[in-house]
């Protein structure tokens, strides 16, 4: 699909055809294309949770505000922001930057006290801010990709992330900025028109806010 129909067809959805799989080759690669996600010094600090089996979805609805779509699409995908991906993946950046001809060896140590002082200690809210934006991109990377594939997506903000957490036993140290449900469309569902997007001149400004 051409990348700019893809992303004004795009939608977010509510019904998915329950019981229809997606198999493992096609979710990998589904991950694979939104793994090219840009991310801030090629860190990328996200890792995913993909939820296929019929009763750990039922345990993820519970966390998921009761939404029925959890079960009924394919596959659901815990979005997981990392706020420690500076620390497992700063050697590796540094070493393919290198390697590439991206940096200069004598640049190393200097690119990576600028990161440190950037993103700040594991434990800081600038690390967490870190960590879901970037995380975030892959998430808008995953749906569009998604629909160039074929499928029909819905990213979710309602859930509970602590249950999330305990029951599938992601560490506290990490963030989940969304839920992503992955499927098709039901079958004999139309969609209603794409609803309010507001007018560039209500939230553009040029040059100054």
């Amino acid at each position: 699909m051409e990348l700019i129909q893809g992303i004004r067809e795009r939608r977010s959805i509510n019904f998915f055809e329950s019981g229809r799989e997606l198999s493992d080759d096609q979710l990998r690669e589904l991950l694979e294309v939104a793994n090219l996600s840009p991310s801030s010094f090629n860190l990328q600090p996200w890792k995913v949770v993909v939820v296929k089996d019929p009763e750990r979805k039922k345990v993820l609805r519970q966390c998921a505000m009761n939404q029925p779509k959890v079960e009924e699409a394919s596959a659901m995908l815990i979005i997981i922001a990392d706020p420690r991906g500076v620390e497992e993946n700063l050697e590796k950046m540094i070493e393919s930057w290198q390697q590439l001809g991206y940096m200069k060896p004598e640049m190393r140590e200097t690119t990576i006290g600028m990161i440190k002082t950037l993103y700040g200690t594991e434990d800081s809210l600038k690390r967490k801010i870190f960590a879901a934006k970037n995380a975030s991109l892959f998430a808008m990377n995953l749906m569009l990709a998604a629909k160039g594939l074929g499928f029909d997506t819905h990213p979710m903000d309602g859930f509970d992330e602590d249950c999330v957490k305990r029951e599938f036993g992601i560490p506290e140290d990490k963030v989940i900025p969304m839920l992503i449900a992955v499927g098709y469309l039901r079958p004999g569902i139309t969609l209603l028109p794409r609803a309010f997007r507001r007018a560039l001149d209500e939230f553009v400004r040029f040059e100054r806010y």
